[in-house]
């Protein structure tokens, strides 16, 4: 693993001037109007940036808001001097360089939770499609054929779903398939309480064996990468189906498609893939295009007009809260710390390196100014340590521009 780069220290950042954010690929206005309302200049951008363009972009900017597809490498993030956090409006944020953000003292906000129900309702919709055959017999009727059919064609009721991952919308999907008179089982790498009569299996291979549709709900890393292979295809039901609305890493598409050709799976509906496109275009290819009882779909799991909405608020709000109180416990890449403000007080943010003695030389600082601290919080991770300190604020100044000035410094801020 490389030493973590972090950068020289400098001058406190200063928010007294409206914050610039720039919002990307088409984020909900939800979000727009939340942080506008916060008297920031908001600046949208329809599409997704090139590393090199964002690099530019990125200048002067203090909050960045992105989806999946914009790449944020940490040579933008070496030039984003005044960038205080980045938004993820999605639930992935494997295009974000995390450590490099970290390092830069960049928190980086997700949404969870936000299109949980949208796709647990896709998935459904296509356990129902792929075990009726719908869009083959939609296809046929709209090339002039009628084929009335009953052979391979089931009610989903008494079936077994197996959820490989049980979170926000494995466990939600779980309780949808149960009311449908389905049977749920689910495996995970993690201890997970199972909602209604949602049974955990130890085993992936356990999983495989019994169920009759397989649908994944895994991040992306290098244990997930390729986790649906030849081998573990093979160890599906014959007739079984399987289901991807997680991440294109996941599962290996060419074999995939030569178990559906065999026959030993029943049908497949995929909605992420190893490679998309970074827009909206034409030429899209993939193994699977022209198999039978095979449903594609260009990355809408989470594409409802109430997920985007939500998704603007929740991470909107995150980064709001980020600003005005330096709150992080939603960030996937920061030590964790939420503090109420103090009327009347000063809070000081300072990121810096994790290294001993800095909390000392602070409080020497702080002690030499004659400050009273009113509050103190310190969370630390292998890189770097988050204090959050509330001062008097006739001293709040002075102490923030000597903090920013300790070699181990970062990002330092006063929030007032």
């Amino acid at each position: 693993m490389s030493t973590p780069r972090f950068p020289n220290p400098s001058a406190p950042i200063s928010t007294n001037v409206p914050l610039r954010v720039l919002l990307l690929e088409n984020i909900h206005a939800s979000a727009e109007q939340l942080l506008a309302a916060e008297g920031f200049v908001v600046e949208r951008v329809a599409g997704a940036l090139k590393p090199e363009e964002l690099k530019e972009r990125l200048r002067g900017v203090h909050l960045l808001g992105i989806r999946s597809k914009t790449t944020v490498p940490e040579s933008a993030l070496e030039h984003a001097e005044n960038l205080l956090s980045i938004g993820a409006f999605c639930i992935g944020t494997n295009q974000i360089e995390l450590t490099a953000a970290n390092t830069h003292g960049i928190p980086c906000f997700n949404a969870p939770f936000s299109n949980t129900r949208s796709v647990a309702e896709m998935v459904i919709a296509e356990v129902i499609v792929l075990t009726r055959q719908l869009f083959d017999r939609s296809r046929e009727v709209h090339t002039g054929q009628w084929r009335k059919v009953a052979t391979g064609s089931h009610e989903v009721r008494g079936k077994t779903l197996g959820i490989i991952g049980y979170g926000h919308i494995g466990s939600q999907l779980g309780i949808i398939a149960e009311a449908l008179g389905m049977r749920v089982l689910y495996y995970d790498v993690m201890t997970k309480l199972p909602l209604g009569n949602s049974r955990s299996v130890p085993t992936l291979a356990e999983l495989l064996a019994q169920a009759d549709f397989i649908t994944l709900h895994v991040p992306a890393t290098p244990s997930t990468n390729m986790m649906m292979g030849a081998k573990e295809l093979a160890q599906m039901k014959k007739g079984a189906f399987l289901i991807n609305a997680s991440r294109g890493s996941v599962v290996d598409i060419p074999a995939l498609a030569q178990a559906l050709q065999s026959k030993h799976l029943g049908g497949a509906a995929v909605d992420v893939y190893p490679q998309e496109p970074e827009t909206n275009s034409d030429g899209f290819v993939t193994e699977l295009q022209g198999l039978p009882n095979v449903v594609l779909t260009p990355h809408i799991g989470g594409s409802t007009e109430e997920a985007q909405e939500a998704i603007g608020r929740e991470v909107a709000t995150s980064l709001i809260k980020f600003v005005r109180s330096g709150a992080t416990t939603s960030a996937v890449n920061f030590p964790q710390v939420e503090v109420p403000l103090i009327p009347g007080t000063h809070r000081i943010l300072n990121v810096h390196r994790n290294i001993p003695g800095v909390l000392r030389d602070i409080n020497r600082i702080v002690s030499d100014l004659n400050a009273n601290i009113h509050a103190q919080m310190l969370s630390t991770d292998s890189n770097i340590g988050y204090l959050v300190m509330d001062l008097d604020q006739d001293v709040s100044a002075p102490v923030c521009d000597a903090i920013a000035a300790l070699n181990t410094d970062i990002k330092t801020r006063i929030v007032s």
